[in-house]
């Protein structure tokens, strides 16, 4: 895997090992990038993580800061390493559930102009009925959510839908409030 464009494009970044981690393929990051546009000093937040490879993404592309919530210990080592690597600053990594890490985002009162969500696609039922009405109190006004899910399927979250696009076996929806 590498970063696809901005500061750091080109750079090869790890991916944790094993099955449970699936990371955004180049082709699916660089067309997300294209339908989310320019992300210069934007406040990201990089949920269910995994490699971090769509926050690093951001980060390399100019994003003014980017949280990384995973909750796999070994995922979490691979996201610090490749931030270490890639001399990325701006960035936090927050090692727990997705849902635990918006509650707190909330309850400091933290809103993001980008939200980036990949959850496993197994478990994407149980936590799309969840999703959308815990990211709206952290999303900026203007701020948008980019659900990340297998093909087939179609996401649909109590927000506006901007688009939705299949790249190969996903397929990249943005929302906005």
């Amino acid at each position: 895997m590498r970063i696809v464009a901005g500061e750091r494009r080109g750079a090869r970044i790890a991916a944790p090992r094993g099955e449970q981690t699936r990371p955004t393929s180049d082709r699916a990051r660089e067309a997300a990038y294209t339908l989310i546009g320019p992300v210069d000093g934007a406040a990201v937040l990089d949920l269910f993580a995994g490699s971090g490879a769509m926050g690093l993404e951001a980060l390399s592309r100019g994003a003014g800061s980017c949280v990384f919530v995973e909750s796999d210990r070994g995922a979490c080592k691979v996201i610090q390493d490749n931030l270490a690597k890639l001399r990325l600053t701006g960035a936090r990594v927050v090692c727990k559930d997705a849902f635990l890490a918006l509650r707190e985002e909330r309850a400091a009162r933290r809103t993001y102009d980008l939200v980036l969500a990949d959850p496993p696609y197994d478990v994407w039922d149980s936590v799309e009925a969840r999703l959308g009405e815990a990211v709206e109190p952290v999303l900026a006004p203007d701020g948008l959510l980019v659900v990340e899910t297998a093909a087939k399927v179609q996401p649909e979250l109590p927000l506006d839908l901007v688009t939705s696009r299949r790249y190969g076996s996903a397929r990249i929806t943005l929302f906005t409030r």
